[in-house]
């Protein structure tokens, strides 16, 4: 959280090594949410209409699990668990568009404040991982920066697609 960086300045500084205390359980918890919800998707939603999510869900459970087992790269998961605020809106999104509320000022400000909220949360928080993966590419073995790019050349433009829908459901019908 933003907090963390406050109370942990050095944290961006090694995010392979360093971690504010409790963060490995964070990460840990949220691998088995990542799991129990691709389970879930599985057995419970078609195919052709999870495909997507299950796919990120793989991607975020094979690299939150590495630094899990490893108790390595912890820092730069908790990192990416900031892009998870921005799912709060995402889904209150959903529940809006469920109970067909579409039309209502509750949407329209869920909408603003999930845009807002997925430039900062999704977006940036990507862009600058991958800034920080390019800039320390000598400190972290090839195998962990193989994963952790082909991590993020995945969920960047999945992010991007999604932002695209987003942005034509909600603002430009």
């Amino acid at each position: 959280s933003p907090r963390r960086f406050c109370l942990y300045p050095g944290l961006p500084d090694d995010l392979v090594g360093a971690h504010p205390p409790g963060a490995h359980s964070l990460v840990a918890v949220s691998v088995g949410y990542f799991l129990e919800d691709f389970m879930d998707m599985l057995c419970n939603q078609k195919l052709r209409q999870s495909w997507e999510l299950l796919f990120h869900h793989s991607v975020v459970i094979v690299c939150f699990g590495i630094a899990v087992v490893l108790h390595q790269y912890v820092g730069f998961a908790l990192v990416a668990l900031l892009v998870e605020i921005n799912s709060i809106f995402l889904h209150l999104r959903q529940i809006l568009l469920m109970a067909n509320l579409v039309r209502t000022a509750c949407y329209r400000l869920n909408s603003v404040v999930n845009l807002a909220t997925y430039v900062v949360f999704r977006i940036a928080t990507l862009a600058w991982m991958t800034r920080w993966l390019y800039l320390n590419r000598e400190n972290v073995p090839p195998a962990a920066y193989a994963v952790g790019t082909a991590g993020m050349a995945i969920m960047t433009p999945m992010n991007i697609v999604l932002f695209y829908r987003l942005l034509r459901s909600d603002f430009f019908r």
